[in-house]
């Protein structure tokens, strides 16, 4: 006997539940079997305890459930829209090849949090000192190296007196 669907045709759930024996990534599980277990009479709480995930997540995908966009559960992307894009990311790179005074500022050299001020400014995207870092480090360059070559001068020009 088949379990009473609230929201499903007969054919929808078992195109669901067949996309659950596919090697999908676990966020795509976890969507479909939100949307099975809503469609069974499974209020957002015990979903939510049951899946593991947060109250939003369940709820967005109650309303695809609610709304007729079941099917569709392997179109929406992952995660939060990428605000940052190639335009950013090649700025990022060339303020921290050039002074802050070149830009105006008073100070020698970049920080993460100066870098996202100037950037929040241009993109009006706001990212955080620690991610500006991380984007940094993942183009192969920081906030630190001009500092480091500057101390190596120092050094180096202390040798020769």
């Amino acid at each position: 006997m088949e379990k009473q669907s609230h929201y499903l045709t007969p054919f929808q759930r078992q195109f669901l539940i067949a996309s659950l024996d596919n090697e999908i990534r676990p966020e795509y599980r976890r969507r479909i079997e939100i949307m099975l277990l809503a469609d069974a009479g499974r209020t957002q709480t015990q979903i939510c305890t049951t899946v593991g995930c947060a109250q939003e997540t369940a709820r967005y995908w109650i309303t695809m459930l609610q709304t007729g966009l079941a099917l569709h559960w392997y179109e929406q992307p992952m995660g939060r829209p990428k605000a940052i894009n190639d335009k950013y990311l090649e700025r990022l790179q060339e303020l921290v090849s050039h002074s802050p005074r070149d830009y105006g500022y008073s100070f020698n050299y970049w920080t993460a949090q100066w870098l996202s001020k100037q950037l929040a400014k241009e993109f009006d995207i706001e990212v955080s000192a620690r991610h500006i870092n991380r984007l940094l480090k993942e183009m192969g360059l920081s906030t630190r190296q001009k500092r480091i070559a500057d101390c190596r001068e120092i050094v180096s020009m202390s040798k020769v007196s």
